[in-house]
């Protein structure tokens, strides 16, 4: 398995400003979304550092209605003792990390097949379901966000680089994933299961699906430090390859 690290990982947009310390990431289609709008930082910054970095980027947000910060830091470094204490002294900053995993499809578990679920890639055909069973997911966050996320799908189905699929139980849509292909990786993107079918086998058929179409990649997907799924991976046999500290802030 070649060296894999978040720097792989699928993030819209594009960088507006890289110098020694980060690489600021903008994405003027989607500025609702925090993981397309942020800084990246290549090495640990001290509190001032920080300090400039959080200013420069909020008052770039706040020229585009922008009501958030976010930051990523260097792969599988730990924060220091100051930006700590420095984050703890303010309630509104919310520090998390993700952790990033690797599979080969020849190491997946065998899923059996269930009549009752079919796993299919977005067609003309299947693509007003995809963008329905989307929508409600998004409305979540929001109206305003459901509908930039409904131009991004769009968008997405038309990049050759990106495979939608959606899972249907009882041939209702209960389960979406996209994949973000590149020349030796093929990424796991927003894998959802609808709440009313879960524990069915559903995200496991949509995994095995994507295990079967890309045989010749290496499987990465990212997932929240504080979500249970990430022990799912680890049983189905993905390994661990690193994490990431992030820290969001949002204004009213």
């Amino acid at each position: 398995m070649e060296k894999i690290t978040f720097h792989d990982i699928y993030k819209p947009g594009h960088a507006v400003l890289e110098n020694a310390l980060f690489i600021h990431n903008h994405n003027p289609d989607m500025l609702l979304q925090y993981d397309s709008n942020f800084i990246s930082f290549k090495r640990m910054p001290s509190v001032q550092e920080f300090k400039n970095a959080h200013q420069y980027l909020k008052e770039f947000h706040q020229k585009y209605g922008q009501k958030h910060v976010r930051f990523y830091f260097p792969d599988d470094e730990e924060l220091s003792e100051e930006l700590v204490a420095y984050f703890q002294r303010d309630e509104d900053y919310t520090v998390g990390f993700l952790e990033l995993f690797a599979i080969l499809p020849a190491d997946f578990p065998e899923v059996q097949e269930r009549e009752e679920i079919i796993v299919e890639n977005v067609t003309d055909k299947t693509m007003n379901d995809y963008l329905e069973f989307q929508y409600e997911q998004d409305s979540v966050y929001g109206e305003n966000f459901a509908e930039t996320k409904k131009a991004q799908h769009l968008r997405h189905y038309s990049d050759d680089s990106i495979q939608q699929l959606i899972a249907f139980y009882k041939g209702k849509p209960a389960g979406s994933v996209d994949v973000i292909i590149r020349e030796q990786t093929a990424e796991i993107d927003g894998l959802i299961v609808h709440e009313d079918f879960q524990k069915r086998g559903i995200g496991s058929s949509l995994q095995k699906s994507v295990m079967d179409q890309y045989k010749d990649k290496t499987i990465i997907l990212v997932a929240d430090g504080d979500d249970t799924p990430k022990e799912m991976y680890r049983r189905q046999n993905y390994r661990y390859i690193g994490k990431q500290y992030n820290l969001l802030k949002v204004y009213e």
